[in-house]
């Protein structure tokens, strides 16, 4: 797939990989980003939140986290990261823990994508992962909204410059 590709640019603004995600233009809500920065400056991570609730907390967290990334990191039944921020966020917190995984074939125009459906103690969470080509971990974390197939097709890379501070 074209845009599973590394960002190659010359001088990296934000993370040195492309976002996977929803254009901030086709949410009709409000949206926040935010950087996982390592010790030595690196991006570890970006992760979106669309909230569609006016202010109430996030309808959806979509996280973009590289190979090596510590967030990637899980022991046995603990949530995402993307689920933590959701849960954070929503300021929920219950004890909440990923009960199974059921991996699913997606076809996504002509590519086939194997999504991985998380399970969770909370029912009123969906949660799903892919791995891209390019080695980064895609979750996507919704509260109270199933994740349909046709999500996938509304994914794509957003352009550097949202990442840029200044």
């Amino acid at each position: 797939m074209s845009f599973l590709r590394r960002n190659r640019a010359a001088t990296p603004a934000g993370p040195d990989f492309d976002v996977l995600a929803m254009d901030p233009g086709d949410w009709p809500g409000n949206l926040g980003a935010g950087l996982l920065p390592a010790p030595d400056g690196s991006c570890q991570g970006v992760f979106l939140r669309y909230d569609l609730f006016g202010g109430r907390g996030p309808a959806m967290i979509i996280g973009n986290l590289p190979e090596g990334s510590p967030a990637r990191d899980l022991g046995e039944g603990q949530v995402p990261f993307e689920v933590a921020q959701l849960l954070d966020a929503l300021e929920n917190d219950e004890e909440i823990h990923v009960t199974g995984t059921e991996d699913c074939p997606v076809m996504q125009g002509d590519n086939l994508l194997i999504v991985r459906k998380v399970k969770l103690s909370e029912s009123r969470i969906s949660c799903v992962q892919f791995d891209r080509s390019d080695n980064v971990l895609v979750t996507i974390a919704s509260w109270d909204r199933p994740i349909s197939d046709d999500l996938y097709a509304l994914l794509k890379p957003l352009p550097a410059e949202l990442f840029q501070q200044g």
